[in-house]
């Protein structure tokens, strides 16, 4: 089977496609190379550099290179630019989105994994939320996603289609055999931003809202490291192929830190000291986002191997040494 992984050269997706070449998978990356990397990609795998807006390019990729299936992370995740960018947000995440899925539909593809988010329940409260809650996306951002997820459904429900939409939490982290990580310059990502603190990189970190309802006033969220996360793509891909029914997941560990707890570690972990300064919450950040992880772990066969938050704030310095040292060599 030949696996279209979109959005691969980024951040998760890169994560996903290495694991995907080491299960023996054939891969076919498309990415524009936007914010991805051409050296994040598995060299196994093959890049064809295009947007996956563009009907014509997708639909010859599947029917030349004999697409079965899709993983879909390619879009937009920036919570604080789509509310200042609503349109750029709408048309990367989900009129892109929907080219793709007609392209696949066309061209046969009956399995299809999405990138979703849990900013899709917007206020989500203190307690572990699950699938069935309330959506009610605060941001374009999870508005953009939420609609990708309806269409979806719905082209289940009218085509012989299966998909699994993957709600993600606050991921971070890097492969711990050190071969892909974040590396978007100007990352928003609490733990990312923290790390190129910690490192010099950056002259110090902000904590956007300190007056939030919450033991300590920051903001509480549910931390997976982008493995375990990757290693839910392959598991969901594995559900639809033993003819599982299409559903949508959580993809968190149950359980939340908070942004000072967060600190605390990469100072306890890299043995530094952060400058850390205090300002204004940020438009769209709810107070508290935590999974309920019970629907993936039943339905799946993924079991979280790293849910421990030293380990994924030690995989993320580690990455961002690792990058001195690219950058050097560069």
């Amino acid at each position: 089977m030949t696996v279209l992984v979109t959005g691969g050269a980024g951040y998760i997706g890169s994560h996903t496609v290495w694991d995907l070449v080491d299960a023996g998978e054939t891969v076919i990356v498309v990415d524009d190379l936007s914010t991805g990397f051409r050296w994040a990609i598995a060299p196994e795998a093959e890049l064809v550099s295009g947007d996956i807006g563009d009907q014509e390019f997708i639909s010859a990729i599947i029917a030349q290179r004999g697409v079965d299936e899709i993983i879909h992370f390619a879009g937009s995740v920036v919570v604080p630019e789509s509310v200042s960018d609503p349109l750029g947000y709408y048309l990367n995440n989900t009129v892109k989105s929907r080219a793709l899925i007609e392209a696949a539909l066309k061209g046969g593809v009956t399995r299809f994994v999405f990138s979703s988010t849990a900013a899709v329940y917007g206020m989500t409260g203190d307690e572990p939320v699950k699938e069935d809650a309330p959506l009610n996306p605060v941001s374009p951002y999870g508005r953009s996603k939420l609609m990708t997820e309806m269409m979806l459904s719905d082209c289940a429900a009218a085509h012989d289609f299966s998909f699994a939409a993957l709600r993600y939490f606050n991921v971070a982290g890097s492969d711990p055999k050190g071969r892909t990580g974040q590396a978007t310059r100007g990352a928003t990502h609490l733990i990312k931003v923290a790390a190129e603190a910690a490192l010099g990189k950056r002259p110090g970190v902000e904590v956007f809202g300190t007056d939030y309802p919450t033991p300590d006033g920051t903001g509480v969220r549910d931390f997976i490291h982008v493995s375990d996360l990757a290693r839910a793509h392959l598991a969901a891909l594995a559900y639809l192929r033993e003819g599982g029914n299409s559903l949508i997941a959580n993809c968190g560990y149950g359980h939340g830190f908070s942004v000072l707890q967060v600190l605390e570690a990469i100072e306890r972990v890299g043995g530094t000291k952060l400058n850390v300064s205090n300002g204004p919450r940020r438009p769209g950040d709810p107070a508290s986002v935590i999974a309920d992880p019970a629907l993936i772990r039943s339905s799946f066969d993924w079991v979280a191997e790293y849910d421990d938050l030293d380990f994924i704030v030690r995989t993320a310095l580690s990455w961002e040494e690792s990058l001195d040292r690219r950058n050097a060599i560069a």
